[in-house]
């Protein structure tokens, strides 16, 4: 199997705010994440930081993480050792899989498995119409990195992957507008929006070639119970910046969490009997 475990030095590097202790030994309960951060079309330079500091995260909260941008660990075989699938910004994704993986994918999340997409993970996906109804989304535009008011949502307030840090904050990212908002679509939860009336939500690469703003409801991360899966979107991933704060890692970890609940919940029941 061509994947590797991120080197533990990465986590010294991108582990602000987290616990000192390092797990030794992992319970039957450790998420088991599979990064996968292939990319067919445009990628991200900060793609390979992300994945090591999605593996240092995780493994200081308790998480199996292992890494790979080979294709053909995506098979049924591999994915059924992991309860999350999380896109690094995947670009594309459907052109860097064929049918058989694909298809690996589709009867593993309809098994329960749990999918996390990362910013770009949204992108240009068209070619996959099951990927594509998932998401409920694709890519217009996105603005520079810079500050912005986010809003959670009322009944959001709670919820563990965004508990704490009140009704409204600023903060800093670049932001990315969809083709349409996800707000409605069955099994959809929308926890944050972004507010365009405190940023330039279109930069001017993307003014020149047409893109729009989303406008009043600008969903930034949401949840998704989608044919016996589940599924978790961030808009936060571009770079490690976006991420390494209290709340990127908090979102992301409870993020995971919340995507493996499922799996684990079934490995557990089967244990015990």
């Amino acid at each position: 199997m061509k994947m590797k475990i991120l080197a533990v030095a990465l986590a010294s590097t991108f582990l602000g705010g987290c616990s000192n202790t390092t797990p030794t030994s992992f319970d039957d309960s450790a998420p088991r994440v599979l990064v996968y951060s292939n990319t067919a079309w445009y990628r991200h330079p900060e793609v390979p930081a992300i994945s090591g500091w999605l593996a240092g995260v995780g493994m200081k909260h308790g998480m199996v993480v292992h890494v790979t941008e080979t294709p053909k660990d995506l098979s049924a075989k591999k994915l059924a050792d992991y309860d999350v699938l999380v896109l690094n910004s995947t670009t594309d994704i459907g052109k860097s899989l064929d049918d058989a993986q694909k298809q690996a994918v589709i009867d593993w999340f309809r098994a329960g498995g749990g999918i996390v997409g990362l910013h770009a993970a949204l992108v240009h996906h068209d070619h996959w119409p099951w990927f594509t109804a998932l998401a409920g989304c694709d890519f217009d535009s996105d603005s520079e990195f810079v500050p912005a008011r986010v809003v959670v949502d009322p009944g959001a307030v709670d919820h563990p992957i965004m508990r704490g840090f009140g009704r409204e904050f600023v903060y800093t990212a670049d932001w990315t507008n969809h083709t349409k908002s996800v707000t409605g679509l069955d099994g959809v939860q929308v926890l944050a929006r972004v507010d365009e009336t405190t940023y330039e939500p279109v930069r001017p690469y993307f003014q020149q070639r047409g893109g729009k703003p989303m406008g009043a409801d600008h969903p930034v991360i949401w949840t998704r119970t989608f044919e016996g899966g589940r599924f978790f979107y961030t808009e936060l991933g571009h770079d490690v910046r976006s991420l390494n704060t209290p709340f990127g890692i908090q979102h992301v970890i409870e993020g995971i969490r919340w995507t493996a609940a499922d799996r684990i919940a079934a490995r557990r029941a089967t244990e015990q009997e």
